[in-house]
């Protein structure tokens, strides 16, 4: 019997090889992944109320009964930061979901096109950048959180508003990424076989140059996220992001900023939240960045 001959492993097969040699990405993924677990399926276990107030134990310490402390009304902080971390990673990912595909969408319009297109999309996206990005946030902000609050209710219009803000000032560079790479891949010689097939643009981008060039747009993705958190825990540090009975992480610190000396623990477990979510995203984006440079051997 001839012998068979061997398979050859896919791209994403070998990119998955590369990433693990990648150990600072590959354990934040676990880590993330545990993170992601606690919030979402901690509520279930832990189920004690973000809004429980018990006076008799305000600015408790931690221990068995509250393993990360209570806060000056007596509320469980770990029940805060877990609901808190299910809004803060639901605006990460909406954000960056948001921003990838405006960016995706101008940056293909603009690497296909020719001409005052493509120097018109440049001006605007050269116009996103200069703009002042935290003033006009807070602008943002003012003049449509209640018009939103009125129109979809509290918690949802300001997920939305802050969503639209954060997403929309962080479309640009993913869109002159995605452009530098429309602009290389089109002149390859599988997209001129397609053309000559008689593939139609749309088809051309759709098959064969957007399918290459999500390589750098993944990596994009997962800067964007650890972004938006940070954005958002920014503005709900400020008192410009959820209100008060709406737990965020950056909601959290905002709240225990008075408190340092008497409960330090207030501040310090959502601080450390946002700190190893947003080191273990720039992890993972370091590791994809590698394993999907083909040029790159680890």
């Amino acid at each position: 019997m001839a012998p068979r001959p061997p398979q050859s492993a896919s791209l994403w097969s070998e990119a998955w090889k590369r990433f693990k040699r990648h150990r600072l990405a590959y354990w934040s993924l676990w880590l993330l992944g545990a993170l992601v677990a606690a919030v979402l399926l901690g509520p279930l276990f832990y189920k004690v109320g973000i809004n429980e107030v018990d006076f008799s134990s305000k600015l408790a310490s931690p221990s068995w009964q509250h393993p990360m402390g209570t806060d000056d009304l007596g509320r469980d902080i770990l029940a805060r930061v877990l609901y808190g971390g299910r809004i803060s990673l639901a605006v990460g990912l909406a954000a960056m979901l948001m921003a990838v595909t405006v960016g995706v969408f101008i940056g293909a319009v603009a690497g296909m096109a020719r001409g005052w297109v493509d120097a018109a999309l440049m001006w605007v996206t050269d116009l996103f950048l200069s703009l002042p990005q935290l003033p006009l946030l807070l602008l943002l902000i003012f003049l449509f959180r209640e018009p939103l609050k009125a129109a979809f209710g509290l918690e949802i219009g300001i997920f939305i508003l802050i969503v639209v803000v954060i997403g929309g000032f962080r479309w640009m560079p993913v869109a002159r990424l995605v452009r530098a790479q429309f602009f290389s891949l089109r002149e390859k010689e599988f997209v001129e076989a397609a053309r000559a097939l008689g593939a139609s643009t749309p088809r051309q981008v759709v098959r064969h140059i957007l399918p290459n060039s999500l390589g750098p747009v993944i990596v994009a993705g997962t800067i964007d996220i650890a972004a938006a958190i940070i954005a958002e825990s920014t503005l709900s540090f400020l008192g410009l992001g959820f209100p008060p009975d709406v737990p965020t992480w950056g909601r959290i610190l905002y709240d225990g900023r008075d408190y340092m000396d008497l409960a330090m623990h207030w501040a310090l477990f959502p601080g450390i939240a946002i700190f190893l979510t947003v080191l273990t995203i720039n992890f993972i984006g370091d590791g994809l960045r590698d394993a999907l440079d083909p040029r790159r051997v680890l």
